[in-house]
């Protein structure tokens, strides 16, 4: 089994990779990649740090997929090529192209779970996705003395909105460094709305923190629902509330949108975060694992 590694995936590869992630999410009941990565393979570029790891099978065009970003990782194998070492192989190059590769599994599926063992790797990280239904009326939003809460719009609040969030998420390996690229990628996306990205500002207009909300649609057996995408206050204005306040706002934005249910991703040793969301209702729903060496 001799594994491709490509700095760009030609548009019929792409296609084919699509489908697969679209067949394994069917048969896992859990998405394979993660929005940022979908977002590198829709691009359909080059970029640095950026390699494609692809594994054909005997019947279709891709039995394997991996990409690798800087040290993280994702990876899919088809559901009828599983048990014949295509993950393995795929670990094993991406263990060839960077010595501490960090590997998303969402999910946690027994089948990672054992992928993992099998390559000597450990849980390093879990992000919890917790979710709240419709039940308790949510608090009223008091607003601190001299905040305002109002929309974000696109083109004046881009700089702002971009330090606030590297200053809030440095410590972060997805959220943190971004730039006016990460942030343009998201405004081009069709569930993006300028209405429910929600900025805090002080009297002088500068920016304390956000909450940007997503919709996403109804598929299958899974109703329409709201997400706390990003929800970020300035390392500056801490001690002032301004992350339930914050929280507050957008699920507000998102019940008035008649959205009952609302998703969201957490550490799960984000202890403060976690008991925030858990006060307002939030229950563990599923969780991703990153697993490292």
């Amino acid at each position: 089994m001799d594994p491709q590694v490509l700095t760009r995936l030609d548009a019929d590869t792409a296609t084919a990779v699509h489908d697969l992630l679209a067949t394994a999410a069917a048969h896992d009941g859990a998405d394979s990649f993660s929005e940022q990565f979908l977002l590198t393979l829709r691009a359909g570029e080059e970029r640095a740090g950026v390699h494609h790891v692809v594994v054909p099978g005997a019947d279709r065009a891709v039995a394997g997929y991996a990409q690798l970003d800087g040290e993280y990782a994702e990876l899919a194998v088809h559901p009828a090529e599983r048990r014949r070492g295509v993950g393995s192989a795929l670990v094993t190059a991406l263990e060839g192209l960077t010595a501490d590769p960090h590997v998303w599994a969402h999910g946690d599926l027994d089948a990672a779970k054992g992928l993992a063992e099998r390559h000597g790797y450990r849980r390093d990280r879990v992000l919890w996705q917790m979710r709240r239904t419709a039940g308790e009326p949510l608090p009223e939003v008091s607003l601190p003395d001299g905040v305002t809460l109002r929309s974000f719009v696109p083109g004046c609040d881009d700089d702002e909105f971009l330090r606030v969030n590297n200053a809030a998420f440095d410590w972060h390996p997805e959220q943190g460094g971004w730039t006016g690229a990460e942030l343009a990628a998201r405004q081009a996306e069709d569930w993006f709305d300028a209405d429910g990205f929600l900025l805090a500002t002080a009297p002088d207009g500068t920016l304390l923190g956000y909450h940007w909300t997503k919709v996403h649609p109804a598929t299958g057996d899974e109703p329409a629902m709201g997400e706390v995408y990003v929800l970020g206050v300035d390392p500056a204005a801490h001690g002032r509330g301004l992350g339930r306040v914050l929280t507050l706002a957008g699920l507000h934005h998102l019940h008035d949108r008649g959205l009952d249910t609302v998703l969201l991703y957490v550490e799960a040793d984000n202890g403060p975060a976690v008991r925030v969301y858990q006060r307002l209702g939030f229950v563990v729903h599923a969780a991703n694992v990153n697993y490292a060496r």
